[in-house]
């Protein structure tokens, strides 16, 4: 299973948009850093202005009092409040986020006459304002971000247009039409312009090439007829001349069912050479009820000489449109390796809604030689060695034009091969 695969857009909207948060994030980290550290020294500048204050009054006035305040105090002085026991143990100098009576504080130590003295200032109003700002800030990011994707988005979509218009145009190419080309779009970058310019080389080239192997096609298509359509004549006459020994009349037989096994093969070599769509053209109409007593009695001499019955059930209608000398040698070759395949017994053949279902009584196959089949291969390479067209052949025959090959097989019990031709198949024909 092919695994799905991101469109550049997207590979593109991502990647920017995880720039941008991974900037935004980074900016908000060294923000929150740098808002920190001077955080810090504030505290440490304020309270280190304070503490100088109260130790040179103390000098002028050692019976004064600190007063303490609504956001600052002092603990640990002899005539005033005690430490706290939150406060007991902080190493000297600045203790910030100290949280004690339900408030947080900056706290600085200091030992002073061999006492540890702590003075507070009570910074809970500032660190609700700061989460506030925090919190601000970041929702400026997040709708930041957003704008940015957006925006990015846009940007990208707008880059791939031309991009995308350029694809659809290589998807519009058909490789039954000439002189096609690749058309850039006016905002088509220069990069593209380069792409587009190598593509309308290799369309020139590859449309000569086409040019050449059609014409090689057609050609041959009449050159190697007009022998065999020569060879066949020649034998028919042959065979009609009188007194001719019954010897001679089976070689000449020969000749002719080989003839036209030859032209049989031909055409399903042209076939396969050339598109589906022009094969539409070249098409016809084909009541397969019609055609399959044609296409048994050119094999009843074959099936005769191995003691092999024949059984043809035609109650089943219906028309096809497709080249009559393909759908011959397709059905031909399968009911030639039934009867080369078989050494006594009777094989049937009927149709089945649009298939031809032949089911014959002989060696049947192993797995190994159904998948072979169904890998292409011949089985064992004997189809050649006796004139028919080989399996590999009519499976590719099968991919080619839309039909179906199925075989069923138990070794020793016979084969059933089935040739589902619905996809030619006239409309409202093919029903019993």
């Amino acid at each position: 299973m092919t695994k799905a695969r991101k469109s550049l857009r997207r590979r593109m909207v991502q990647g920017l948009v995880a720039y941008a948060v991974l900037v935004s994030i980074a900016v908000y980290a060294y923000g929150w850093i740098i808002n920190e550290h001077a955080e810090q020294l504030v505290w440490t500048s304020l309270l280190e202005a304070e503490f100088d204050h109260i130790e040179e009054r103390r000098a002028l006035s050692p019976g004064e009092r600190w007063a303490d305040t609504e956001t600052m105090s002092l603990f640990g002085d002899e005539s005033g409040s005690p430490l706290p026991p939150e406060l007991r143990g902080l190493p000297p100098g600045l203790n910030d986020e100290v949280v004690f009576d339900g408030k947080q504080w900056a706290v600085l130590v200091r030992e002073i006459d061999g006492r540890p003295w702590a003075l507070a200032l009570d910074i809970g109003d500032f660190e609700r304002h700061e989460a506030y700002v925090a919190a601000s800030v970041l929702g400026a990011m997040v709708v930041l971000v957003v704008l940015l994707g957006l925006i990015i988005g846009w940007g990208v979509d707008r880059l791939m247009r031309p991009m995308r218009a350029f694809a659809q145009g290589i998807a519009d190419l058909r490789p039954d039409r000439t002189g096609e080309h690749i058309e850039l779009p006016p905002d088509a970058s220069a990069e593209l312009a380069v792409i587009a310019d190598a593509l309308n080389d290799y369309i020139a080239r590859n449309e000569l090439y086409v040019q050449r192997e059609r014409v090689f096609i057609d050609s041959m298509s009449h050159e190697l007829r007009t022998p065999i359509a020569v060879i066949a004549g020649a034998a028919e006459l042959a065979g009609a001349q009188p007194g001719v020994p019954d010897a001679a009349k089976q070689q000449i037989a020969r000749i002719s069912r080989t003839g036209r096994e030859i032209e049989r093969l031909i055409a399903l070599l042209l076939v396969l050479a050339k598109d589906p769509g022009r094969l539409a053209r070249a098409s016809d109409r084909i009541d397969l009820g019609q055609l399959l007593p044609e296409i048994i009695d050119d094999h009843l001499p074959m099936a005769r000489e191995k003691g092999l019955e024949l059984a043809l059930d035609a109650r089943g209608r219906c028309e096809l449109l497709a080249p009559l000398p393909v759908v011959q040698a397709a059905i031909g070759n399968l009911l030639r390796n039934a009867i080369e395949n078989s050494d006594s017994g009777r094989i049937d053949i009927r149709i089945d809604q649009c298939a031809v279902v032949i089911d014959d009584p002989g060696h049947g196959m192993t797995p190994e030689q159904i998948s072979a089949i169904y890998a292409r291969m011949a089985r064992g390479g004997g189809d050649r060695e006796r004139g028919g067209i080989g399996l590999d052949l009519i499976a590719r025959l099968c991919e080619h034009l839309g039909w179906t090959l199925d075989i069923s097989s138990r070794q020793g019990q016979g084969t059933t091969t089935r040739l589902d031709l619905s996809m030619a198949r006239v409309a409202g024909t093919g029903e019993p």
